[in-house]
């Protein structure tokens, strides 16, 4: 197949080309190599993609509409599996005007390409923080999902309606991931485990917010690859007998998984598995909660398991360590 992978420069979209090419597909990935954070890391990503003779790299912003219209006129996709989006819930509590081009207005041109040449079918990225403070768990995608807590969470909620609109109005295909924090190898480096790492390393201390009383459920990249490419061949149907007045139902050709390790695990013991993986003791600074922070994140993958055989399982230990090794390897 031809498949357009958007923010292929980025952790999971470089994963997911990879394993993309690896199968014999044709990838044409698509990214604005922004500075958000270290563009050398996104460089060293797409020099093992370009060698690559099934592999074409655009360079181009999510919010260029024509560059955008152009691109899709163009070409002939069959799928889109659309992962670029401006990260991070923190930076967007000082960020804010960062979030409106990357994740709504570029949520707007792919789903407008989609729907004009017609892609059978479109995967893209939502994330666990559209759960926001909810209190059952684990968490589930019938759950209500009304009040978030960040504006990073709110435009992942706003893509997920945005999809159900062109799914119901075009019988568009597309199905939405929840992604639980993930990690692993040539991941980003604002991502805590990243620069607890740097800071651990460096004998510097790490801020543990909440004094510690977090929980996360920490998914290796390689089973959110996973979880991607089953999910790609996973394509929903309308179905005009569903009862559209329940939450997790809806007669549009339209689903939505979580993918997440489904083992919540503690901040502190996190930093002590970390620890373990680098073999340095950490220096803990007490910090109270963040502004858009969560207390736990934890997925039910039920609906995953089901729909496509599959569930991440990787240990803490097992990811940790290998990003530990690559770590060391990479940065010296």
């Amino acid at each position: 197949m031809r498949i357009l992978v958007t923010g292929a420069a980025g952790f999971i979209g470089y994963y997911v080309s990879q394993r993309l090419l690896d199968a014999g597909h044709q990838v044409v990935g698509l990214d604005n190599l922004n500075d958000y954070y270290d563009v050398e890391l996104k460089q060293a990503r797409l020099e093992q993609l370009t060698p690559h003779r099934h592999f074409q790299f655009i360079e181009m912003d999510l919010a260029d509409r024509d560059g955008m219209a152009n691109l899709f006129a163009g070409d002939k996709f069959d799928r889109v599996i659309h992962l670029a989006a401006q990260a991070g819930v923190r930076y967007s509590i000082d960020n804010p005007m960062a979030y409106l081009d990357s994740n709504l207005a570029g949520m707007l041109t792919i789903l407008e390409g989609c729907r004009q040449q017609k892609v059978p079918h479109l995967v893209y990225a939502s994330s666990s923080s559209v759960y926001g403070m909810n209190k059952k768990v684990p968490f589930s995608e019938s759950d209500a999902v009304d009040h978030p807590v960040s504006l990073y969470a709110a435009t992942k909620k706003s893509n997920e309606l945005m999809a159900h609109t062109y799914s119901h109005l075009y019988d568009l295909p597309t199905t939405g991931l929840r992604f639980f924090t993930v990690y692993g190898p040539m991941g980003r480096p604002d991502m805590a485990y990243f620069s607890f790492t740097k800071k651990i390393l460096a004998g510097e201390p790490i801020d543990v917010f909440n004094h510690g009383k977090l929980s996360r459920d920490f998914t290796y990249i390689d089973d959110i690859v996973e979880g991607v490419l089953r999910v790609m061949e996973e394509i929903p149907s309308r179905d005009d007998s569903n009862d559209c007045s329940s939450p997790d139902q809806s007669s549009a050709p339209y689903q939505l998984f979580n993918i997440g390790n489904h083992q919540p695990v503690e901040l502190l013991t996190f930093i002590q598995t970390l620890e373990q993986a680098l073999g340095v003791k950490a220096k803990l600074n007490m910090k109270p909660m963040q502004p858009g922070d969560v207390y736990t994140t934890y997925a039910d993958t039920d609906n995953l398991q089901q729909a496509v055989g599959f569930s991440p399982d990787t240990s803490l230990a097992e990811g940790l360590g290998k990003f530990a090794q690559w770590y060391r390897s990479f940065y010296g």
